[in-house]
């Protein structure tokens, strides 16, 4: 009588069905893992987003982010709020925003002068570049050379030839010592290589009221703030910063076309995320950002405070940051500003 098979038996035949079942157990979950990524990212945002201003309401930059706030509400399908952080140039703001939790939550509406000026003369508590990440630019806006009528310039070169014949006879106002105005001139009296002396004023309204008075000489201001005063007679605009001509001033000749090669100074406000924000949201929000300035009338809204709608890629504003950087770096040390 046998009590057992004597044959060998074939375990692996017996296991099999096992590891078949096993594998394509694990197969099944991770052919879900893709599924789940595509879920996180197409369901965000669920929760309301704020977009945190470094200046005061009013300005440029606020204005630019109650614009874009009230349709990537729309497009987004959650609530944009904004909230105004105002301090140390803007400091505080970016701060906020890079300490904050990478979700998607927070975003900072940066300014050209909080990335690319303030690190540059003063110690700041974040990094432009490591502790921001850069989603969309969404305006930009050159600036434009305005001269009292007294001075007998109708170009950029006219002038240049009148400070050169007299050196130190004619000045320039600023906003403030190393602000935008203030920087741009900086950077054009020291390449044109003229004697020009600097007034600084606590803002651009008491700058430009001394221009129209002939108290300054010229000055370096937002369209918004010269284009208006044109038509009275008081002043002319006689150059304009960006690389090319303005559409709103397409008379004026670019500063680099009149004989300052590769002279640009622009300033720009675009949405960052703290470092660390996913990918996907990211694109997310510049997808959603170039729709937006694409819908009827956006266009226009923001050429009325002279700002031209952009809607870049993230890598896009990611050079226009690195180049602005290495720009203002130039005209901090023309202006002779040492970091404190």
């Amino acid at each position: 009588m046998k009590f057992f098979d004597t044959h060998p038996v074939n375990l692996s035949l017996q296991l099999a069905p096992l590891q078949r079942r096993r594998a394509a157990l694990l197969m099944g979950l991770l052919a879900c893992l893709p599924g789940i990524a595509l879920s996180q990212a197409t369901t965000w945002p669920t929760k309301p987003i704020k977009i945190v201003v470094p200046f005061a309401p009013g300005g440029n930059t606020d204005s630019i982010a109650r614009i874009i706030a009230e349709r990537l509400t729309q497009t987004l399908g959650q609530s944009v709020l904004v909230e105004n952080k105002v301090g140390a140039g803007g400091g505080i703001a970016a701060e906020f925003v890079a300490k904050a939790a990478p979700d998607g939550y927070t975003l900072l509406m940066a300014a050209m002068p909080v990335m690319a000026i303030l690190p540059a003369i003063n110690k700041t508590n974040y990094d432009p570049l490591r502790d921001f990440v850069p989603i969309s630019n969404v305006g930009s806006n050159p600036f434009v050379m305005g001269v009292h009528k007294s001075v007998p310039a109708n170009n950029v070169q006219e002038l240049v030839a009148l400070a050169r014949k007299s050196p130190g006879k004619y000045n320039f106002a600023s906003g403030g010592a190393g602000s935008v105005s203030h920087l741009s001139a900086a950077l054009f009296v020291n390449r044109a290589q003229i004697d020009m002396t600097h007034i600084s004023y606590k803002g651009g309204a008491p700058a430009v009221t001394d221009l129209l008075a002939g108290n300054v000489q010229m000055y370096f201001g937002n369209f918004s703030e010269l284009v208006p005063h044109m038509a009275g007679g008081n002043i002319r605009l006689i150059g304009v910063s960006s690389e090319k001509r303005s559409s709103q001033l397409p008379q004026v000749a670019t500063i680099a076309e009149s004989g300052f090669a590769g002279f640009r100074t622009v300033t720009w406000n675009g949405l960052m995320a703290p470092v660390g924000t996913p990918a996907t949201v990211v694109q997310r929000i510049a997808d959603a950002v170039k729709e937006a300035l694409a819908a009827e009338g956006m266009t226009a809204r923001l050429q009325q405070i002279g700002v031209d709608a952009i809607g870049s890629t993230p890598r896009e504003f990611g050079d226009t940051l690195r180049a602005d950087i290495a720009i203002w770096s130039e005209a901090a040390k023309a202006a002779k500003l040492k970091m404190e």
